[in-house]
């Protein structure tokens, strides 16, 4: 039986540009930050969502892109976009879990996950998919961390309970190197990133289903509107930071 909330969370979010913090600018960023690939780079978006950066990967790379999700009708517009931007041929999409994704060992390049890990646990994540790495393979994701030691209670007990595993920047470069990667670089989303592709159209849209959403939405609503407004007040305690990484 379907769970009513997973539902209701998925009906939220399937008509969104994208489905957390992140921008096209930041994903480009990324990548002039990271070494070289191979002249025929083997490319994985993991928990790609409906893909806003696997397009723009696809556009800067010129090369094949496979692109993973656990939710359909998120994969469909993937494709229909691709084929609109003329990116069609470059971009495959599989419906798969990321803890499983059905990968040989040893056979991605680049895999690039925004907004993703966090479903695994980015120290779990990070673990599951070192095994998946060609040698020094290159490895991009975003995680919500926090970006200060002082962190205000109202925004501690709010991550406490949806995200226990929250951690700082330094506590997630750690897990990063204990699970067998070289942290090269680290950089923080702007406020940007997060307002002007995801809680601006996220709010439009918790607005639009407030009016005829049964007890299953409304609780998955409310739970949005409190995650925006605490952004709003405690932006400066946590936010979105990309991590680059290479397979040691």
């Amino acid at each position: 039986m379907e769970n009513p909330e997973l539902a209701a969370l998925f009906r939220l979010f399937e008509s969104l540009p994208q489905q957390g913090p992140g921008s096209d600018a930041c994903t480009l960023e990324a990548l002039a930050r990271l070494p070289a690939l191979p002249e025929r780079p083997r490319v994985v978006d993991m928990g790609c969502g409906a893909g806003r950066q696997t397009l723009a990967l696809a556009a800067a790379l010129h090369c094949p892109i496979l692109a993973i999700d656990v939710h359909q009708p998120f994969l469909d517009r993937l494709r229909a976009e691709a084929g609109r931007r003329g990116l069609a041929e470059l971009i495959e999409t599989r419906c798969a879990d990321m803890a499983d994704p059905g990968l040989p060992a040893g056979s991605v390049d680049l895999l690039w996950s925004e907004g993703a890990v966090y479903n695994l646990g980015f120290a779990r994540g990070l673990a599951l998919w070192r095994p998946l790495m060609a040698p020094g393979g290159l490895l991009a994701a975003t995680e919500c961390s926090w970006l200060a030691d002082d962190r205000p209670p109202e925004a501690a007990a709010f991550w406490a309970r949806d995200y226990p595993a929250m951690a700082g920047i330094a506590a997630n470069r750690a897990a990063a190197e204990a699970a067998g990667y070289t942290v090269l670089d680290t950089f923080s989303l702007p406020p940007s990133a997060w307002w002007e592709g995801f809680y601006t159209p996220l709010a439009r849209r918790i607005a639009e289903l407030r009016p005829t959403a049964d007890a299953a939405m409304r609780a998955v609503l409310a739970a949005n509107e409190a995650e925006i407004d605490l952004y709003r007040r405690h932006s400066a305690a946590y936010g979105y930071v990309f991590y680059l990484m290479q397979s040691l």
